[in-house]
């Protein structure tokens, strides 16, 4: 059986930490799982080594990562062939699932999450058969003088934590899990019509 492979871009680092973990999720159902960062993948890149692949990619200033945009619209008609799955991750999902705020806010932070989602979709023609949001972190630490000082103006803005001594996950891990039994059942729907025999 063919491995499935998790491809993401990250700036900071999240994303990345998010693949690690699905990946391991993934062996630890039994499965075998290839992960790759987007910005070290050499052309041509082979998607028929795999049975599936997830898409992960954090987003900035409404955009997701420009190497997870050049890769889908490179690569859609071979996406196309197998059961894909994207994660967007983002802070703006950390506010829609903030209980602490008003059903006002958590509404308007889950519409700007599915525009950005909406709009990198409609850009590439790509139909992952699995989208989720993932809420992302706040890694003031990582970041350079300039990089904390907007992300900062940005968390204030969006009444998140704005204390740069200290860096904050909002990723549910959980909810991470239950993307990968979904990911897994299209997986094994997949490899299961493929297998059936033709009619003698």
């Amino acid at each position: 059986m063919k491995p499935l492979v998790i491809l993401y871009a990250t700036r900071q680092g999240q994303t990345r930490r998010i693949a690690e973990h699905i990946q391991a999720a993934i062996r630890e159902r039994g499965h075998t799982a290839r992960i790759r960062n987007l910005r070290e993948v050499r052309e041509p890149f082979i998607l028929d080594r795999y049975d599936g692949a997830i898409l992960a990619a954090s987003v900035h200033l409404g955009k997701h990562e420009p190497e997870l945009l050049d890769f889908v619209k490179r690569h859609r008609d071979e996406l196309d062939k197998v059961p894909t799955a994207f994660l967007s991750v983002s802070l703006a999902e950390a506010g829609a699932e903030d209980a602490t705020r008003s059903e006002e806010d958590r509404a308007k932070a889950t519409a700007d999450v599915q525009r950005v989602i909406h709009e990198f979709l409609d850009q590439t023609g790509w139909r992952p058969r699995r989208v989720r949001a993932v809420a992302g972190a706040l890694l003031y630490s990582k970041y350079n003088f300039l990089v904390r000082f907007v992300m900062k103006q940005i968390a204030k803005k969006a009444a998140m934590a704005s204390d740069t001594s200290q860096d904050y996950e909002f990723t549910d891990w959980k909810a991470v899990e239950h993307f990968v039994d979904d990911v897994l059942s299209d997986h094994a729907a997949h490899t299961a019509k493929r297998d059936v025999p033709a009619p003698a």
